[in-house]
């Protein structure tokens, strides 16, 4: 039976675990102006802690809809995918972003009961890469009716199965938890770096040291070089498509990740075309 302090209904929050190393992903995620925080999940993984204004503000935008945005935008011009796990009092479950491809996911109860379909849950095991013939067996239990399990214990067996390709998550980045601890937590790790929409000052000072010891200086978006003009476009390419599909499905995240991707790759397109590097 699950612990009684497993039974507190959490607050809500998010982990988005990106399949590539913190120095490829962070350029990308200052696309999403969170403040979040990004440590190593594995050797090939690593995970974004956000600190949850989105779902804290007076708008009530549901947890699960912002971490499917944040997720979409991050992988549909990465190659890589990003999966968000993401709970609140009433639900917990997880968003797989690939490309341009729908996002697929699976949704259980506070007490466990799925409610997903197990025809998402084989996608998802094939997207990311899991063993054909295993590990689908293992996936195929959180999809079924199980009185000890609540979401907490289903969110515990989906990791357990991600650990099989790759996914190891800092023992105190726990599911569950809240959003602020949890960022906590990741701060202390040792090869933690925080993420931040920089404003002007920090842009333009950014701008003035990139390629002077930093291996992030030549993609940001201020910096004017070829690295930044490369991402503008990806940027601008990735939102058109994206925005339109928001648009047809009347989906707010995608309406608003294309957006974002459009803004930011336009107005870098335009700071690279009047502030031309010396």
């Amino acid at each position: 039976m699950p612990m009684e302090a497993d039974r507190t209904p959490p607050a809500p929050g998010a982990l988005l675990l990106c399949r590539a190393v913190p120095g490829a992903v962070a350029p990308v995620a200052h696309l999403l102006r969170e403040r979040m925080q990004l440590t190593r999940a594995g050797d090939e993984w690593c995970v974004l802690v956000p600190e949850g204004g989105p779902w804290r503000e007076d708008t009530g935008e549901p947890v699960d809809r912002v971490v499917t945005g944040w997720a979409t935008a991050l992988a549909v011009g990465a190659p890589w995918p990003v999966l968000g796990l993401w709970w609140d009092a009433d639900h917990a479950g997880f968003t797989l972003a690939s490309g341009f491809r729908r996002p697929v996911g699976f949704v259980w109860l506070a007490n466990g009961v799925p409610v997903g379909e197990e025809e998402a849950m084989r996608t998802f095991a094939a997207r990311v890469g899991l063993d054909p013939v295993l590990d689908p067996q293992a996936l195929d239990q959180l999809t079924k009716p199980d009185s000890a399990a609540d979401a907490r214990t289903r969110m515990r067996g989906l990791l357990a199965v991600l650990a099989r390709v790759g996914v190891t998550l800092p023992p105190a980045l726990a599911p569950g938890e809240p959003a602020d601890r949890l960022r906590e937590a990741a701060a202390l790790q040792p090869d933690s770096l925080p993420v931040e929409w920089p404003g002007r000052c920090e842009a333009l000072a950014e701008r003035d040291t990139a390629g002077h010891g930093s291996r992030l200086g030549p993609w940001l978006p201020w910096t004017g070089g070829p690295g930044a003009r490369a991402l503008a476009l990806a940027q601008v390419a990735a939102g058109v498509p994206l925005t339109a599909r928001g648009l047809r499905r009347r989906d707010g995240g995608l309406i608003a990740a294309g957006v974002l991707f459009l803004a930011h790759g336009l107005l870098s397109l335009a700071y690279g075309l009047t502030h031309p590097l010396d």
